[in-house]
């Protein structure tokens, strides 16, 4: 997650070459429309909490985790360093580790991505732990569902897999806001993240002042899974803020007690590791680098930040794979490549975390961005985080990456490796046809509403995440002229129509451009004659946060004035638009909303009129909705979802928001289906396109990934 300066190599199957990481270094009304999900009865609860281990069972199972103890050869449950290498009970070890991220995962296939990741032959798991996802509104905690990340630990532990636990409070991860939550940004003054700012400092304070309890009884020494804590993470490609690192430590020791092993990880690099670390023998340093580098004269420069006789070799990131942004061909890197380059670590007695063991998927809006040269080249991630990682995003194992690295595993691991289990059987449940139940225009009289002289940001309005509609009114030239509107700062996505009052009295705004934060140019309003004022209405799509780099501080939503040939429009109204994220419920509330959103259903025999208007229709964000069926007495398959020949949107499936789609800018053209989001019986599926359905108004569920979608590019963007 860093090398800002540096490029980045994608190397084929067939072809072997260096890659080069700076990865992160890189009222719910369910949208009102999707309330109408009522019309087809639907309401499922996706996330079953995991059952929780019993005290006697976790006593149990702590017992089997313990080769050493003080009546076995006179060591105490313990994970140390010494002599430059790890030991554990006593005796040394060789951390053979990977990143597995639970906020990826749904809950119900956590089991399944671990008992995967033991057959790699891995003995740790590390994972980050996300800010926003359990504190998604200041104040407010979340730790069930995809957030239990207690039930996930005592998981590991059961599954006899070691942790390491990087707490942040900055994760990057690809992840929204670096795992911020995006509440920050709507404080004034503004606090200066990742900094020794006391305003700041309170916050993170107060985070893990809740999180660290919960997870300092699961420390190894306490008879738990976790061996490490990480500090921050990559700081040393952001900051050199001392102040700010060492006040972390004094608070994870405070919660977590002097025999914890803290560690910090910066690239292998002299400046970012003088940066990023804290001299001493507080805290351990760890680095990564690129996969291809010779590792040991890194390793050798790592000694020089650690204490003497404390420096074990650690790759603590062991890229594995990629990210991919939408408009880039899907990253993928050779196995054999990988599978060296990860040998001539482990033969050495080196340890290594492979980044990533297993990818996941950015379910709803948490998906992260990058920038290039600066603010505007923005790049935001795909929904998929496979990351061409050994353990495919749908958990599928069965790929020469997978194979080639446990090859490499099982000659230094020191037990035998378990046996591979088979591929989680997909199914292609065929065509859904859809019909359209509204668009955005005739409901935004249902949504909430803020009213402000100037433009405001999404935070600042309480919308974290999504759709804001911003709406002002301005009058149409005597002479029946076009004007020109322009928007300096628009994060990140902004459709633009305009509409005046019909004989009939109501609006049916035209469509006019699209302005894009990474391509901004003023668009031509064409002279449009109206009985009263015209009203401009501009839909903003955050697309993403930023998640590294010196433009963190990523607000949404139009951020400038708007100019309407040369002058200020002012007098705007802001129209929340409720869709759901991750970690959020509907909610159901029976009032005039529902009944708008049921009359907005078009019947299956108004279909076919439908069909025929679309390919002449308005670009217009508009909802569709369609079902299918799963037998009763079938056992529910893991699925896709192929939105080939759509436009853009977001995509929902029993009120579960699946993520982004873009087929048109591609590479990812279907979005992974996880078994548990659906059910015996009726499965609803709802879309929000922003731009153009399907001629056809049909969805397929398929049993293949498919990244192939999109223009075809001679190159991809350069990190």
């Amino acid at each position: 997650m860093k090398y800002k300066n540096q490029y980045r190599s994608l190397v084929s199957s067939s072809k072997w070459s260096t890659m080069v990481r700076k990865r992160c270094k890189t009222l719910t009304l369910f949208f009102i429309i999707f309330l109408s999900l009522i019309a087809f009865g639907i309401f499922v609860p996706v996330f079953a909490l995991l059952p929780s281990l019993s005290s006697h069972s976790l006593h149990h199972h702590q017992q089997q985790l313990l080769p050493a103890t003080k009546k076995n050869h006179g060591y105490a449950r313990k994970f140390e360093i010494s002599d430059d290498k790890f030991w554990k009970d006593g005796q040394p070890f060789q951390i053979i580790g990977g990143d597995l991220h639970y906020f990826r995962v749904l809950p119900e296939y956590w089991e399944d991505r671990l008992l995967r990741a033991k057959a790699l032959g891995l003995n740790t798991i590390q994972t980050y732990v996300p800010w926003n996802l359990h504190e998604p509104r200041a104040g407010t905690l979340d730790f069930e569902g995809i957030a239990d990340l207690v039930s996930f630990l005592k998981l590991s532990q059961r599954l006899g897999i070691l942790v390491m636990l990087r707490a942040g409070p900055y994760i990057c991860a690809e992840w929204d806001l670096g795992g911020f939550p995006p509440w920050l940004l709507a404080i004034n003054p503004a606090p200066r993240l990742r900094s020794s700012d006391p305003a700041f400092l309170q916050l993170v304070e107060r985070w893990w002042g809740s999180l660290l309890p919960k997870v300092a009884p699961l420390l190894y020494g306490s008879g738990g899974p976790i061996i490490m804590v990480q500090i921050e993470n990559e700081f040393g490609s952001y900051g050199d803020d001392k102040a700010y690192l060492h006040h972390l430590v004094s608070l994870a020791r405070k919660h977590l007690g002097d025999d914890v092993i803290l560690y910090t990880t910066d690239g292998g690099s002299r400046e970012t590791l003088e940066k990023g670390t804290i001299h001493g023998d507080a805290v351990f340093s760890a680095v990564d680098f690129t996969t291809g580098d010779n590792p040991w004269p890194i390793f050798e420069l790592q000694k020089e930040f650690n204490a003497p006789g404390k420096s074990p070799p650690l790759s603590s990131e062991f890229y594995t794979g990629w990210l991919t942004h939408w408009g880039e061909k899907n990253a993928q890197t050779s196995a054999d490549f990988t599978a060296a380059a990860l040998k001539n670590i482990l033969e050495r007695n080196g340890s290594a975390v492979l980044y990533m063991a297993h990818g996941g998927t950015n379910f709803g809006f948490y998906n992260g961005a990058n920038t290039g040269s600066d603010e505007s080249d923005y790049k935001p991630d795909l929904t998929s985080y496979d990351y061409d990682a050994p353990i495919r995003e749908s958990g599928d194992v069965n790929n020469a990456k997978f194979k080639a690295l446990r090859r490499v595993v099982e000659q230094y691991s020191s037990v035998s490796l378990p046996a591979v289990p088979s591929d989680n059987e997909k199914k292609a449940y065929g065509s859904i046809n859809v019909t359209k139940t509204g668009n955005l225009f005739e409901l935004i009289r249902y949504f909430d509403v803020v009213e402000s002289d100037n433009p405001i940001s999404m935070e600042s309005m309480g919308q974290m995440f999504g759709f804001l509609l911003y709406v002002t009114e301005y009058t149409a030239k005597d002479n029946g002229g076009e004007s020109i509107v322009s928007i300096p700062k628009v994060h990140d996505r902004a459709q633009v129509f305009i509409s005046c009052p019909s004989e009939d009295g109501h609006e049916k705004p035209t469509y006019v451009g699209t302005l894009e934060r990474w391509s901004n140019q003023p668009l031509t309003l064409p002279n449009t004659k109206c009985l009263s004022n015209i009203s401009l209405l501009v839909l903003v799509e955050n697309m993403g946060r930023l998640n590294y780099g010196p433009y963190i501080f990523d607000r949404k939503g139009i951020l400038s004035p708007v100019y309407l040939d040369g002058r200020i429009l002012r007098k705007w109204k802001m129209y929340l638009v409720p869709i759901i994220n991750l970690n959020e419920s509907p909610k159901i509330n029976p009032n005039p909303i529902i009944q708008a959103a049921n009359s907005g259903f078009i019947t299956m025999s108004a279909h076919k009129r439908l069909k025929q208007k679309s390919g002449n229709a308005s670009k217009e964000p508009a909802f569709y909705a369609g079902y299918f069926y799963i037998s009763k007495e079938d056992i529910i398959k893991d699925t896709f979802i192929s939105l080939s020949g759509w436009g853009k949107g977001i995509v929902t499936i029993n009120n579960f928001n699946i993520g982004r789609f873009w087929p048109l800018k591609g590479p990812q053209c279907n979005l992974y289906v996880p078994a548990p989001i659906l059910q015996n019986g009726k499965n609803v599926v709802v879309i929000f396109e922003l731009e153009s359905p399907n001629p056809e108004l049909v969805v397929q569920l398929v049993d293949q990934p498919d990244f192939t979608c999109g223009p075809r590019k001679s190159n991809v963007h350069q990190l």
